[in-house]
């Protein structure tokens, strides 16, 4: 009988889970895709092609993706005799298939290079790369080495397409040829997940390490008013709970809660009220005027595309800022820039004429400090005006969960998840296009690319100055409930 078809990404699926893999394999429909997920694969590729410039020639190949030729092509090519640098060379061994990020010729044999965009070496990395060392050795390949090749965090792009030094390789031969055995093992597994009836395996810690499993709302039980997962906190815990039989936070026994957050979200969920304490209102209400609300939204790309920045530095390209005065009247400043050239520094002028030298500004977790600090790492010639604004910065985050939850939040205290219990009227879903940070990202990203159609360009402009002067409008909201 022949055995079941098994590509790298499966085993990994099956090293994660098996259970995970047996759904991708026979009911992929219960999965969703989140678009952080989406997003991390898109940024593979883009370090995927840079890869390809770095390793690359005139004489380079780049197996085409096509089922029904890549191994042929690939193997002709070994077969006779090539030494150029082949990028997705493609071998299958007892029906286990892998592409090759980079092979090049080394001697007489192939210098192998797995490609990440992540930061570091991390343990399903290695797993990865013993998976394609066995299929390849087995497919007749001399490998003489086996390196993972990722994202130097320090890199600082000098620019004009210059990648040099944006990958630091990691030579793992030595320890990928010791774990040939735990590779024929997670065989065995895999091979049992896909043919065999679902494997029974509660949920752990192994449904977000080290991806997070697109079936988590399917496995976890979701079907609730408030499910188990809404008391937030360790992941290992919250599956103590659901082991017990809990399905919903009023099913745990708060005699086994013993964090203090969850045994609050617990308690008030059981009350069935929201809690609102007096503490958010004599604090907010001394905030002196005129009081600046202040979003901004970043990029992070892994390949940077401005001179000057570092891969996955969160740069900003645009703020929206809401300013009240004492009698309660609003006005709305904002900045976006979708010309492509670098925006920090006319980003930095804009923001410190708006917010002047006066009044608390007010963020949202302290994410608008980080990302002025940055700007200031920048422009050290704008240090002194950019820090007096860091010395003004006010978070209400930390008063509003110190002072009120909601049993609708379900351990959250995002802005996304406070808002529509004290705000109903609002709801970033209803925007249109853009409805979170990574698609503001991405839509910044397409709007800049001078392929996009000026209509494109026109509608995502739109969009993006409509969900960051949503983001201020939230916090205007979230003040004016605790302070009526």
């Amino acid at each position: 009988m022949q055995k079941p078809y098994l590509s790298k990404s499966r085993l990994i699926s099956a090293w994660q889970c098996p259970k995970r893999l047996h759904l991708e394999t026979h009911h992929p429909e219960y999965g969703e895709v989140s678009a952080q997920t989406e997003s991390l694969f898109a940024t593979g590729h883009q370090v995927g092609a840079v890869a390809q410039q770095l390793y690359g020639g005139d004489d380079a190949v780049v197996i085409e993706f096509d089922f029904k030729r890549m191994e042929a092509q690939t193997r002709r090519l070994i077969d006779g005799g090539a030494r150029c640098p082949i990028f997705e060379g493609t071998f299958r061994y007892e029906n286990v298939l892998v592409r090759v990020d980079v092979m090049l010729p080394d001697g007489d044999g192939w210098r192998v290079i797995e490609v990440k965009a992540s930061t570091s070496v991390k343990d399903h990395h290695v797993i990865d790369c013993a998976i394609q060392d066995w299929v390849l050795r087995n497919s007749g390949v001399n490998v003489t080495s086996i390196s993972l090749a990722h994202i130097d965090n320090r890199f600082v792009y000098a620019g004009n397409g210059n990648y040099d030094g944006l990958l630091l390789e990691n030579d793992l031969t030595d320890e990928v040829r010791t774990l040939e055995p735990t590779v024929v093992d997670l065989l065995v597994k895999a091979r049992d997940a896909v043919a065999g009836q679902i494997p029974d395996i509660a949920v752990g810690k192994q449904c977000n390490t080290p991806y997070e499993c697109q079936f988590i709302n399917h496995c976890w039980p979701t079907d609730t008013d408030y499910p188990v997962m809404g008391l937030g906190g360790n992941k290992a815990k919250l599956a103590e709970f659901v082991a017990l039989g809990a399905r919903d936070i009023l099913d745990v026994d708060e005699a086994r809660i013993t964090a203090g957050t969850q045994r609050r979200i617990h308690r008030v969920t059981c009350e069935g009220q929201p809690e609102e304490l007096d503490g958010a209102r004599r604090e907010l209400e001394s905030l002196p005027y005129p009081r600046h609300y202040l979003d901004f939204e970043t990029i992070g790309p892994a390949v940077p595309i401005w001179a000057g920045t570092r891969p996955y530095a969160s740069i900003p390209i645009q703020w929206s800022c809401h300013i009240e005065d004492e009698s309660g009247a609003l006005r709305h400043a904002e900045f976006l820039d979708t010309s492509g050239r670098p925006p920090m520094r006319e980003l930095s002028e804009a923001l410190i004429e708006c917010l002047g030298r006066e009044g608390p500004v007010l963020m949202y977790t302290h994410y608008e400090r980080q990302v002025i600090e940055g700007l200031i790492d920048l422009f050290p010639d704008l240090a002194e005006p950019l820090q007096a604004i860091v010395d003004r910065l006010y978070d209400l985050h930390p008063v509003v969960k110190e002072n009120y939850y909601h049993p609708n939040m379900l351990g959250s205290w995002s802005i996304k998840s406070v808002l529509p219990c004290i705000a109903p009227h609002m709801r970033y879903e209803d925007l249109e296009g853009i409805t979170e940070g990574t698609a503001a990202s991405e839509g910044f990203l397409e709007a800049i690319d001078p392929a996009t159609a000026p209509e494109r360009k026109a509608e995502l402009e739109e969009q993006l100055q409509r969900y960051c002067r949503f983001d201020t409008e939230a916090m205007v909201e979230i003040v004016k409930f605790f302070t009526r």
